[in-house]
């Protein structure tokens, strides 16, 4: 089967893809590898990208996404890295010679090969993996997990697979549609960017199914349920299912406090801890600052304000009378929001 797997980021994060697309490449060498950036490096700092581990780039502007930087406008950083996922399945599913499509969060890691998933593929039209398998006993749990997964979504879109055809094609195509309209963090609005959206792929496409194996989406929400340990050839485990990727969701302190809140004496966790940490190390880049993003600021390099980005997504007029909101001068959007303020 032609597999091909792409992760969707920023040159902030280009020290967690890397650490991403050297485990994909040391675990399947065959794999067609994509990056898919929405943003531009700093000013003065180049970056060779044909030298990384994957085997092709995918700017934002490739997409050729209708409104193209009207749209992005209206998205902060997370909200567009997830809704360009959407347009770029959809593209490789029906543009490249490949049997199936997989997406990985760019801070996720290999740990082992993800040939079983491959096998799953023979069997379904695409596959999700659930933020939790089981229940939470303690009230600690359900209040930081359960009650999150009802407010954020069953389902972890840091890793999704698709077949190219049946199910698989139909689900990429819907999500096309809904990530171009509605990828927005607006919980109140029953929307957390690309997740909410995918508590219906179930019920929308059954040719999809549920991975409920250990080994997968590992990560800080499910370790009461999942005991790490390392086999005598150094092979990592979850509850005794080989572990396949790991996700290092919010590295630092938020993370790192969730990770020992339920990882408490399973000591193993924190060694993966520890190497993912050195890898990070290994491949950061000094030059790029930490919170980088091309498309976080006007023209002129003033930050664009969250409101400001929401005010302009929600009034078409605004979007037709200001077509580049990012420009500045006398007749721009921010000239105009200016003129608001005062």
């Amino acid at each position: 089967m032609k597999v091909l797997c792409f992760s969707s980021f920023t040159f902030a994060y280009l020290d967690r893809a890397r650490v991403l697309f050297a485990t994909l490449r040391r675990h399947h060498p065959d794999w067609r590898l994509v990056a898919l950036i929405t943003d531009h490096p700093p000013p003065g700092v180049e970056i060779d990208l044909s030298a990384e581990a994957f085997d092709q780039v995918v700017w934002f502007e490739d997409l050729d996404i209708p409104g193209g930087r009207s749209w992005l406008f209206g998205h902060d950083v997370v909200e567009a890295c997830t809704a360009v996922k959407g347009p770029y399945l959809l593209k490789a599913a029906t543009e490249q010679p490949v049997d199936a499509v997989l997406y990985l969060d760019p801070d996720t890691a290999l740990l082992n090969d993800l040939d079983p998933l491959i096998g799953m593929l023979g069997q379904h039209d695409g596959l999700l993996t659930p933020h939790l398998l089981a229940p939470e006993t303690t009230l600690e749990g359900i209040l930081d997990n359960e009650r999150s997964v009802a407010r954020t979504g069953v389902f972890n879109l840091g890793f999704l697979a698709i077949r190219t055809r049946g199910d698989g094609l139909r689900m990429a195509q819907w999500w096309n549609d809904r990530l171009l309209a509605f990828c927005h963090d607006d919980i109140p609005e029953g929307l957390f960017v690309d997740q909410r959206w995918c508590d219906q792929i179930p019920a929308f496409f059954p040719g999809f199914g549920i991975v409920r194996d250990p080994g997968y989406n590992v990560a800080s929400w499910n370790l009461s349920h999942r005991r790490i340990r390392f086999g005598a050839d150094g092979s990592a485990y979850a509850n005794d299912a080989p572990l396949r990727f790991w996700h290092f969701t919010k590295l630092g302190p938020v993370g790192e406090g969730m990770t020992r809140r339920y990882a408490r004496d399973n000591v193993e966790v924190y060694e993966i801890w520890n190497w993912y940490k050195r890898q990070i190390a290994l491949y950061r880049d000094p030059r790029i600052p930490e919170r980088w993003w091309y498309w976080g600021q006007y023209a002129d390099g003033r930050p664009v304000a969250r409101e400001d980005r929401l005010r302009y997504r929600r009034d078409p007029e605004l979007q037709r009378r200001f077509p580049d909101p990012f420009a500045t001068g006398p007749d721009s959007y921010r000239a105009w929001l200016d003129t608001q303020h005062g």
